[in-house]
């Protein structure tokens, strides 16, 4: 596989309609019906999925982004440390901030369906970049969560006082939000590489807002039955009798 593949012009890709018509699989029992609607989603995928590695690398070419000052973040073991020192031996850095502020009994069902999401995977992650979880409440607390959920492979850090979460747009008014950031080292130098700016201004009609792509699994899942996502469901910590 490429490392980072470069999509090349349109004028010089095959069209997806003619890769879709010459795609050979057919599935028991489908009618005409079905396996036309099918070439012609399937047309569409290939689009979208050009569409997303794009974007992708609109994204790698943006310039260099602001440079951050040295928030300061508490460990597992109580140490101070700056946000330098979370990339560890890498230059870049993802940190997501999840809704689980001191005054929160327990976190956000959202945020944590995102969170353990990226537990299993985080070894492989952090091949290439750095992974953090940080949040408000004390770092004892969320590892407390984590264990009660199973989730072995994630480092977390509380912040120290509230300006990361202020000057990001995570605390606002007094009201929590969650955060996805991603950061670029240079020498000592840390700048804000890209974050996720969808809110409610971004969301269209009938919808919540998310990313494109959505990182969460859980999203993309359901955007593959023939139920969607649903427009008045959404996860929650405990399903109790219903958990299957």
């Amino acid at each position: 596989m490429a490392d980072t593949a470069t999509l090349p012009p349109p004028e010089h890709l095959k069209s997806a309609r003619i890769m879709a018509e010459a795609h050979p699989t057919r599935w028991p029992g489908e009618s005409v019906d079905y396996r036309r609607a099918r070439t012609d989603l399937l047309a569409e995928e290939i689009e979208l999925r050009r569409q997303i590695q794009r974007v992708a690398e609109h994204r790698r070419a943006l310039p260099p982004g602001p440079e951050a000052k040295d928030y300061r973040f508490l460990d597992a073991e109580g140490r101070d440390l700056g946000l330098n020192d979370l990339f560890g031996r890498h230059d870049t850095l993802l940190t997501y901030f999840w809704m689980y502020g001191p005054e929160r009994e327990r976190p956000c069902p959202m945020c944590t369906s995102f969170v353990g999401s990226l537990d299993a995977p985080a070894p492989d992650i952090e091949q290439r970049l750095a992974l953090a979880i940080v949040g408000r409440s004390p770092v004892a607390r969320q590892l407390a969560f984590a264990r009660e959920r199973g989730w072995t492979h994630l480092d977390f850090y509380q912040t120290v006082g509230d300006d990361f979460a202020r000057d990001y747009n995570i605390l606002v008014d007094g009201n929590e939000g969650a955060a996805v950031l991603m950061w670029r080292r240079e020498d000592t130098k840390v700048r804000l590489f890209w974050a996720a700016e969808g809110g409610p201004e971004t969301a269209d009609p009938g919808f919540d807002p998310h990313l494109a792509p959505d990182p969460t699994p859980l999203w993309n899942i359901l955007d593959m039955t023939p139920e969607g996502r649903g427009t008045d469901w959404y996860p929650s910590l405990d399903y109790g009798a219903d958990a299957r």
